[in-house]
């Protein structure tokens, strides 16, 4: 019995409401799991393994004495979100896209927000993102996210709500996508019967949205791909997207701009860009105007991108929405922008860079996360219950010493997921959702995302860059 070890606890449980006992969407998946004998679900598990190893699916794990490069750890069993949940993340995302968009291209033209006090003229000034040198250029179609990863969580209640916003080069995408080619080799007859929605689409979705952002006048716009190249953690997701969309996947030098207008180096010539969807970072877009010290990026782009003469998706200076602290103010802006409630809710965060909220967070960080604002993959982040005191002194220290930089959240038990487990049995893992969002002249959010997996029993550390796992997103019809 491939369930014999299996435990509810505190967290949601997303198959069981009682052991034994699965959720009406979970029951194909339970049957057809308990009815398969240990080794053929062992054989299924090695032909996912060796389909991943195959496609050289790999990312960066930093700070690993052995070694960098590694197989992403995919999980056997798919995550099943029914369709009228699915509804209400779709219309959560699209409504804080929509606000997170339009608060982007109010900081840096009329800043009524600021005006009004609704966000701190401070917080947003004092952001590491925040780009001065965007300040009053016209992006094209107002559009400044183009290309949205959101991080839910599912609460101990069975609701969804927000956790973090990705809105600079959110990752993770192509593990969403060749997940999904994996399982339907392995589980075909049940990715049948479940009747699980497509997302085959996304790339040409992406494709369409990047088409649709080109300047004015390029009515057969050429859209590439910048990469920072082979050695950053995530080119195999450039590469892959590269080719699912059939566009170019270029580095720094391989543009060049002449009379602000971007060319692309090809074997029959300079050809013409007109859309960049850029996995780089803005200090290194460009040495002349950013980082000078930069080789990843392209001489003369920003001058080509103020001209209003190529577009970049996302836009220079969207990390400033990206930065932990503003996240607490999200349900304000939504509320600011679109007279609107969320749909989506957030998890309760203290700004360490209030003194009062600081000393409740330095007062209890057993019990907290506390998290470096603009950190991201799980870098630069304590878990209160998990750590020990060297390291909860250590991060007292810190946030004394850069209050702005840090916030603090409650420890969140993530809700739970059958995970097919090394020796053979199933056991509940922590997981979180990434869906993704593509905004442009209409908002585009594919059924599903990467649901991430802390393989460790009781971690609730689910970062790619980590070494965590991850498994299919089926959402039903």
């Amino acid at each position: 019995m491939p369930f014999r070890r299996y435990e509810l606890g505190a967290a949601y449980d997303e198959m069981f409401r009682r052991l034994s006992e699965p959720r009406e969407h979970y029951e194909e998946l339970f049957k057809r799991i308990s009815d398969l004998p240990a080794a053929e679900l062992k054989r299924r598990k090695q032909i996912a393994d060796q389909a991943f190893l195959h496609q050289g699916i790999t990312f960066t794990v930093y700070g690993r004495d052995e070694g960098t490069e590694r197989i992403i750890p995919h999980d056997l069993l798919p995550r099943i979100i029914t369709n009228a949940e699915w509804r209400v993340i779709e219309r959560g995302l699209e409504q804080r896209i929509r606000a997170l968009n339009e608060f982007l291209r109010d900081i840096y033209n009329e800043g009524r927000i600021l005006n009004e006090g609704i966000v701190p003229r401070e917080m947003i000034y004092s952001c590491k993102h925040f780009r001065r040198e965007m300040r009053g250029i016209p992006v094209p179609k107002n559009v400044y996210v183009t290309v949205v990863g959101t991080d839910l969580i599912r609460l101990p209640n069975g609701e969804f709500c927000v956790l973090e916003d990705n809105l600079r080069v959110p990752s993770g995408v192509s593990y969403m996508l060749t997940s999904r080619q994996v399982m339907k080799r392995v589980f075909p007859e049940l990715f049948q019967t479940c009747d699980v929605r497509s997302i085959d689409h996304y790339a040409q979705a992406l494709l369409a949205t990047l088409s649709s952002q080109a300047p004015d006048g390029r009515g057969d716009p050429t859209v590439v791909l910048l990469s920072p190249g082979v050695y950053n953690s995530a080119y195999f997701e450039h590469s892959f997207l590269a080719r699912q969309m059939g566009v170019q996947l270029v580095e720094g030098r391989d543009l060049v701009v002449h009379d602000a207008i971007v060319f692309m180096r090809t074997t029959g010539g300079l050809r013409r860009v007109d859309v960049i969807y850029r996995r780089i970072d803005d200090d290194f877009i460009d040495p002349l105007a950013f980082r000078g010290d930069t080789i990843l990026g392209v001489p003369g782009l920003f001058n080509a991108y103020r001209a209003g003469n190529v577009t970049l998706a996302n836009a220079i200076g969207t990390g400033v929405a990206d930065d932990k602290a503003l996240y607490a103010y999200v349900p304000a802006i939504i509320g600011f922008y679109l007279r609107e409630k969320p749909i989506l809710n957030n998890i309760e965060t203290f700004l360490c860079s209030d003194s009062s909220q600081r000393q409740h967070v330095v007062a209890n960080l057993e019990k907290l996360v506390v998290k470096a604002v603009g950190e991201s993959g799980g870098y630069g982040m304590l878990i209160g219950p998990h750590s020990t005191e060297k390291e909860r002194e250590e991060f007292r220290l810190r946030i004394e010493a850069e209050p702005r930089n840090y916030i603090a959240q409650p420890t969140i038990s993530l809700s739970a997921a059958p995970c097919f487990i090394e020796g053979g049995g199933i056991e509940p893992r922590h997981i979180d959702l990434r869906p993704y969002v593509l905004h442009g002249e209409k908002t585009t959010i594919v059924p599903g995302g990467l649901t991430r997996v802390a393989l460790r029993k009781g971690s609730l550390v689910v970062n790619l860059s980590q070494g965590v796992g991850s498994k299919d997103t089926w959402v039903l019809n």
